[in-house]
């Protein structure tokens, strides 16, 4: 803080106090929610304004006073923001302000205000605002920066973080660890134990602190296996134990991740169990390597299969030739060993062979790579680029959409 402009800093509650913005444009507009947020009283004054301050007077949220500045505004006001681009306005507001001792927020010029505006940022209760003297880009950058660590958990005190005994079903996303939700961030800095699959961000558990119980039961094709009635006596004896548990998985948890069997299991033992949702891989993946899952006049609509089980299997709940009767996307989870399978059995339902699909391997982590084929070529093109799982599968139009240049003849 520069000594010129000294500060005292403060936190104002403003809930159903008169307060009132002096202009309508897009300084208002940054402001005006903040203050209904507060819970202010808002008024504001100014001849015109944007949509979305019209919008907010229209819905009740803010009265406006569609007219200039008149002193009288600021009676039993108790904080005023002068945002217009006429200095000279700026200026009564601020002669207006002072005189009935009201606060006032100059956007124009800070030195002749009698209040800042700090950049601010809340989570989970509590509320962080940060001062620069005339340096509001920095000031934002190190709001954001205190309100992301508060976020993920980092700089939380670890008594101050939610210990209550339970479960927690966290989708990890589709693998690359920036795409976990900020929630489901938080909740793995919150936890006792963590109960992880191999498809889980494996760059977070590095950022678990020492004292977590981590808890591997991974399930690589063809190799060792925990079987889901394990992994459910696991989550709920840690839980009853007094314990904060969270089930990690790759994806959604609610995705072909078996999520609901473990909630079934907390509610029979009586454990409460909570679900933070993931970047379902099925959609994420495509999009993320630039194939979308529908596109206007293309596809309207799109299906996701398992392929974990071969066509006709006795166990396969899914009749492929209905599916291959579908006009819309297909995406594969899955199914890189029943590919070829698979394409026979869409191609003896009627798909075209020259229907494009696109294998996206190893999606949003370092490895990936995406190969193109058809229905008709799809076995040829997995054995001839040692495709392997993980692979996320998109057959139909859009994935031509996305490639053109490789399905120019489609």
């Amino acid at each position: 803080m520069d000594d010129e402009l000294p500060t005292y800093p403060a936190g104002l509650r403003l809930s159903e106090r008169r307060v009132v913005v002096v202009g309508g444009g897009h300084v208002a507009q940054r402001r005006v929610p903040q203050l209904i947020a507060a819970g202010a009283d808002v008024h504001v004054v100014s001849p015109q304004v944007t949509p979305a301050i019209e919008g907010l007077a229209g819905a009740g949220e803010v009265t406006w006073h569609e007219r200039g500045f008149e002193d009288t505004d600021l009676d039993d006001t108790w904080y005023c923001i002068a945002a217009t681009d006429d200095g000279a306005v700026n200026e009564q507001v601020s002669a207006a302000a002072e005189v009935r001792r009201v606060f006032c927020v100059r956007s124009d010029d800070g030195t002749r205000a009698t209040a800042w505006t700090p950049a601010t940022g809340r989570h989970d209760g509590v509320t962080v605002a940060v001062l620069g003297n005339r340096e509001p880009q920095r000031s934002a950058r190190i709001r954001d920066e205190i309100v992301e660590q508060l976020r993920e958990g980092t700089i939380a005190a670890r008594r101050q973080r939610d210990r209550t005994p339970g479960v927690v079903l966290v989708g990890g996303g589709p693998g690359d660890p920036e795409l976990i939700s900020i929630a489901g961030r938080k909740a793995l800095m919150d936890a006792d134990v963590v109960v992880a699959d191999r498809l889980a961000p494996r760059e977070l558990l590095g950022d678990l602190p020492a004292d977590v119980e981590l808890v591997d039961v991974a399930k690589l094709p063809r190799g060792r296996s925990a079987q889901q009635e394990e992994i459910n006596r696991v989550i709920v004896e840690r839980a009853l134990a007094g314990k904060r548990v969270v089930r990690f998985k790759g994806g959604d948890s609610f995705v072909f991740g078996r999520g609901y069997e473990e909630v079934l299991a907390c509610r029979e033992a009586g454990v409460p169990v909570t679900v933070i949702p993931g970047i379902s891989s099925p959609v994420g993946v495509p999009a993320v390597v630039g194939i979308p899952v529908t596109h206007r006049g293309v596809a309207h609509e799109f299906t996701v299969l398992s392929g974990h089980l071969p066509p006709g299997h006795p166990e396969s709940l899914t009749h492929w030739p209905a599916v291959a009767q579908l006009t819309g996307t297909l995406v594969l989870m899955m199914a890189v060993e029943n590919a070829p399978a698979i394409a026979t059995a869409l191609l003896d339902g009627g798909r075209d062979p020259s229907t494009p699909v696109g294998v996206v391997c190893d999606g949003t982590m370092p490895a990936e790579r995406t190969v193109l084929a058809t229905l008709g070529t799809l076995a040829e093109e997995l054995a001839a680029q040692d495709v392997r799982p993980p692979a996320i599968i998109v057959v139909g139009d859009v994935v031509a959409v996305a490639h053109p240049e490789h399905f120019a003849d489609h």
